[in-house]
């Protein structure tokens, strides 16, 4: 009882935060678009949810379901601004939850929620991830086509107040008109046509304002390697050599001494470096500890691929990462390589063990491993990925 009293352990607050959101968002949704389970077994547990009773509190359940779907992956992520909106929203939940319903158990539950959030603040500090103008355009596409399916369910989650048997079509057509606020072709008898029409509303509304805050707000694109960077990062590269390819889509983050650097892009929440650090070895060390910093304020998973040996014990030295080897390669002189001699004594032995185990090392030519022909060999080779494997 002490433990469930004292809540979740700090570190584990943003990972429960975002499961109670993909919860309660679902219920909340379904609270707000299937009317029976107002008079379900289930009634209980959606009492406490906010809104769902009325045409309004309908509406305000559907856009609160779909808001707290949305900032779960924040919340689990620690992002400021997920915490910030999730701030906002229970309160307006609590207080739907006493006007509407005169529940204070709702409400308490919600302030309850909150209190843990606002307890726990420093858990949610992460900065917003990069982003760009397509994030608006994914947006309007990704929640049009979740309003109107779920539009078609409140359409069709009345049956016994529909008026006739409306074809699907009708269906979809009065999904479209609801969502900018219109009258359809679908009829209701009773209060279902206020209902119905105040969430489709709401859902239209939703969908238009999140679209458009996204595609107003400051773009900030997701990797960049400004004309100083590239230069410094050239003279690291003439002065202590190295093997990078420099490209424009990576950004590029300095040492404190500015005598190494680190090269990274990021992918779906991942910080992707590449490779080992440029410059000298020396300062390596601080590049490092400052990608991770970052990685650390955005709330990013750090990764590298593609280091040298002496990096790899560097990056695991330095930040706690494991170091995966994917094989190695070699290219030998089949008539000129021994297999005889103390040299190689430790790769017979390894070869011994290996077959012992149950694991035969068969060996075969370029010609058995692609068929007869020198045209297909000749294919199999030129194929991009047979020479990146």
């Amino acid at each position: 009882m002490r433990r469930l009293l004292r809540g979740p352990r700090p570190e584990a607050v943003p990972l429960v935060a975002g499961q109670a959101c993909v919860l309660i968002g679902l219920l909340d949704i379904a609270a707000g678009v299937l009317p029976r389970l107002r008079h379900s077994r289930t009634h209980p547990l959606a009492d406490v949810l906010p809104g769902a009773f009325g045409p309004f509190a309908a509406a305000f359940s559907l856009g609160a379901g779909v808001l707290l779907l949305l900032l779960a992956h924040g919340l689990r992520r620690g992002k400021h601004r997920a915490w910030r909106a999730a701030v906002i929203l229970l309160p307006a939940g609590a207080l739907a939850q006493f006007a509407y319903r005169h529940s204070p158990l709702g409400a308490v539950l919600s302030l309850v929620l909150l209190t843990v959030l606002l307890r726990h603040r420093d858990r949610f500090t992460a900065l917003p991830d990069p982003r760009s103008r397509w994030l608006a355009l994914a947006n309007l596409v990704l929640m049009g086509a979740g309003s109107l399916a779920l539009g078609l369910v409140v359409v069709s989650a009345h049956p016994g107040s529909l008026v006739g048997n409306p074809s699907l079509a009708d269906r979809l057509t009065h999904v479209l008109y609801g969502l900018f606020g219109l009258d359809g072709p679908v009829d209701y008898r009773g209060g279902a046509s206020g209902t119905v029409a105040v969430s489709l509303g709401a859902l239209g509304l939703l969908t238009a304002v999140t679209t458009v805050r996204l595609a107003l707000r400051p773009e900030h694109p997701a990797a960049r390697l400004p004309q100083e960077d590239e230069a410094r990062l050239r003279a690291l590269l003439a002065k202590h050599g190295g093997s990078l390819t420099i490209r424009r889509d990576h950004a590029v983050v300095f040492s404190p001494s500015g005598r190494a650097a680190v090269t990274y892009r990021v992918d779906s929440g991942v910080m992707l470096a590449g490779g080992d650090p440029v410059g000298d070895i020396e300062a390596w060390p601080g590049a490092i500890e400052r990608f991770m910093d970052i990685a650390q304020a955005h709330s990013w998973t750090p990764a590298v691929q593609g280091c040298s040996a002496t990096g790899g014990e560097v990056w695991t030295r330095e930040t706690g990462l494991w170091a995966l080897g994917p094989g190695d390669e070699a290219v030998v002189g089949a008539a000129d390589f021994p297999l005889t001699g103390r040299a190689m004594r430790t790769a017979r032995r390894m070869a011994q063990r290996i077959e012992r185990a149950g694991h035969p090392t068969p060996v075969r030519g370029v010609r058995d491993a692609c068929g007869p022909g020198p045209a297909r060999v000749r294919s199999a080779a030129a194929h991009p990925r047979a020479r990146a494997a």
